[in-house]
């Protein structure tokens, strides 16, 4: 696996989160050079000084014309693009369809969708001309069973799927022959981090996916065939390594 992601250049959208953070610690380790991407200067500047080969870089992902410059400085110093793990999101929730205000709306298609869909449209000529080229993002079970308290936060990340699928077909478009780069969507019921853990030390998070576990799924998908996830949606378990490498095993059958 370190030798799948030697080398490579991987972007983390998202970095300063606590899934954010294990992916970046997680690739660090693996000899990947990940540009660390956040809103938040501090946290970003701290976050790769704890690690090696890790640069941080600040950029508002909502704006198009920020992010197509950040596209080009990553290029210039870290060099093409091999992968992006879009982590950025947010939740907000409401009583009812009455309940989904505008300002939640706003808030969740701008942090969920408008920076994937920047995201993805800067650095897709590099992720289809890679020989690993991957992009990657988390969604959830919601989206295939959406409550009416939860309808905004489950279309937005429904269009977040989508589009991803989208540039996955976008993949298969490229240039003639075998696939080399693959879009594919991890689903989780919720994830969870030791800062939750130690809020709530009584509390047992059933169903809930450890951030170390999308980590280690995030190694998997540049060891593992294009052709194998291009497009796939895989369930993510609870815990364990052998919990990545089962999803993405059965994502392959």
């Amino acid at each position: 696996m370190t030798d799948a992601l030697a080398g490579r250049t991987v972007v983390v959208a998202g970095s300063t989160s606590a899934a954010g953070a294990a992916v970046v610690s997680a690739l660090s380790k693996a000899g990947a050079r990940v540009a660390a991407v956040d809103i938040l200067e501090d946290r970003v500047r701290e976050l790769a000084a704890a690690h090696d080969n890790v640069t941080g870089y600040t950029c508002n992902l909502a704006d198009m014309d920020s992010v197509d410059k950040l596209a080009a400085t990553v290029r210039s110093e870290l060099g093409p693009v091999d992968g992006l793990i879009h982590l950025v999101g947010g939740w907000r929730g409401g009583k009812g369809i009455a309940g989904q205000s505008d300002e939640d709306w706003d808030f969740l298609h701008t942090g969920i969708m408008t920076t994937l869909r920047n995201t993805s449209r800067a650095f897709f000529d590099d992720l289809a001309e890679s020989p690993v080229g991957r992009l990657a993002i988390v969604s959830a079970e919601s989206v295939a069973s959406p409550t009416a308290d939860n309808a905004a936060y489950a279309a937005v990340k429904s269009a977040a799927e989508a589009w991803t699928l989208a540039v996955a077909d976008g993949f298969e478009k490229e240039p003639e022959g075998a696939v080399t780069s693959a879009a594919l969507v991890f689903v989780v019921k919720a994830l969870l981090d030791e800062r939750m853990r130690a809020a709530q030390p009584e509390r047992k998070f059933p169903g809930f996916t450890h951030v170390d576990v999308v980590a280690e799924a995030v190694l998997e998908i540049f060891a593992t065939d294009a052709g194998e996830l291009n497009g796939r949606r895989i369930r993510l378990g609870t815990s364990s390594k052998a919990k990545a490498d089962e999803a993405l095993s059965g994502a392959q059958r």
